[in-house]
């Protein structure tokens, strides 16, 4: 008897290997045909390189006009330059060199009108900056742009402001601060 149980565990054991065996082969051939097959039919798409366009060169047709790099034309774009620097100091030397009102250290974004009445017969606007109410009249500063004031009226406070533009010159704009009404 122990000689058939040996042999039956033996012979289960011989069958069950080749049932594994078995399975585990053909499944591997598969996968592997699979991705044969898949390697084969993905090919990288390449484009072909464009010919280098050919090189012509140029003739300089202006020898009549000023050369570019030449010392008069340098010459003519200092001058250029130094009467719109000129310009520019006009515009901005008196605004430096003038003592500041109090309302010019207040960014224009954060004032608004409130208000307006007529003083000595002269049109005063009432400007709100951070809960205090200012009188401004023509003539007064206000804003951190060097903004002037060139008109009051019943519903605007109109500004003259000198600002650097991208190029750092120095320019006008105009501004305006609308009449800011409550709603209740």
């Amino acid at each position: 008897m122990r000689c058939t149980q040996q042999a039956l565990a033996l012979g289960l054991t011989l069958a069950t290997l080749f049932v594994l065996t078995g399975c585990g082969s053909s499944d591997q051939e598969e996968l592997q045909q699979w991705m044969t097959a898949q390697r084969n039919a993905t090919r990288p798409k390449i484009a072909p390189l464009q010919a280098p366009t050919k090189f012509t060169p140029q003739t300089y047709g202006q020898e009549g006009s000023v050369e570019p790099f030449s010392k008069q034309k340098l010459v003519q774009a200092l001058k250029r330059d130094s009467s719109q620097a000129t310009a520019n100091a006009a515009l901005i030397t008196p605004e430096l060199s003038r003592r500041k009102e109090p309302l010019e250290a207040t960014p224009l974004d954060t004032v608004a009108m409130v208000g307006s009445l007529t003083k000595a017969g002269q049109p005063v606007a009432l400007v709100r900056v951070d809960n205090l109410v200012y009188q401004v009249r023509v003539g007064n500063y206000l804003g951190q742009n060097y903004g002037r004031i060139t008109a009051v009226t019943e519903a605007s406070v109109v500004l003259r402001e000198i600002v650097q533009d991208a190029a750092g010159e120095w320019t006008e704009r105009p501004a305006t601060l609308q009449l800011l009404e409550e709603t209740k």
